[in-house]
């Protein structure tokens, strides 16, 4: 038998990086107190580097989804894979060329340079790893994502990301 609350636990889970973060900014609060000029400037350094890890943890929360989705999403070694009941399947981080949000912001669509695609539902479980690896996308600027992820009346297919040298494409073809 547990001692916390099932609704506790899942909150602390959720919001365990801001809350590290915090504790590491009090930390170094705390630690501003030393007299030595070396330690306040070590304990500065500590507040900055937990703003820093509260910071992303927020924009990783905003990331999540509730819910479930079918499926599990996993990356290794520069592979984003989802194995899924019905599909699934594999795409290189360096071979992505296109994200799109898709089905009104419940499925991220990867299109690879060889044109093939790959479907994950956005709350997927192990779907915020995502957030790391498109982070790693030259030129994607995570605000964009997080904001059509939280749009309230998205697109039926929103392209949130295309490499270079498909925006040099896409813009000859207009």
């Amino acid at each position: 038998m547990t001692m916390i609350r099932p609704e506790l636990s899942a909150w602390a889970k959720r919001w365990s990086e801001v809350l590290a973060g915090l504790a590491i900014v009090l930390f170094g609060l705390w630690a501003l107190q030393a007299n030595d000029r070396f330690f306040q400037f070590l304990a500065g350094l500590v507040v900055v580097v937990g703003l820093a890890t509260a910071f992303i943890g927020w924009r990783r929360l905003r990331f999540r989804r509730a819910g479930v989705a079918p499926g599990i999403v996993q990356v290794v070694e520069g592979q984003i894979s989802y194995f899924g009941p019905d599909s699934g399947g594999f795409m290189p981080l360096r071979e992505i060329v296109e994200l799109h949000l898709i089905e009104d912001g419940t499925h991220w669509l990867l299109i690879s340079d060889q044109d093939a695609s790959l479907e994950i539902p956005v709350a997927a479980t192990g779907g915020e790893v995502l957030f790391d690896a498109f982070a790693h996308l030259p030129g994607l600027r995570m605000q964009s994502v997080l904001t059509a992820l939280n749009d309230p009346e998205p697109a039926h297919r929103q392209a949130l990301w295309l490499h270079p040298s498909r925006q040099a494409r896409f813009l000859q073809m207009r």
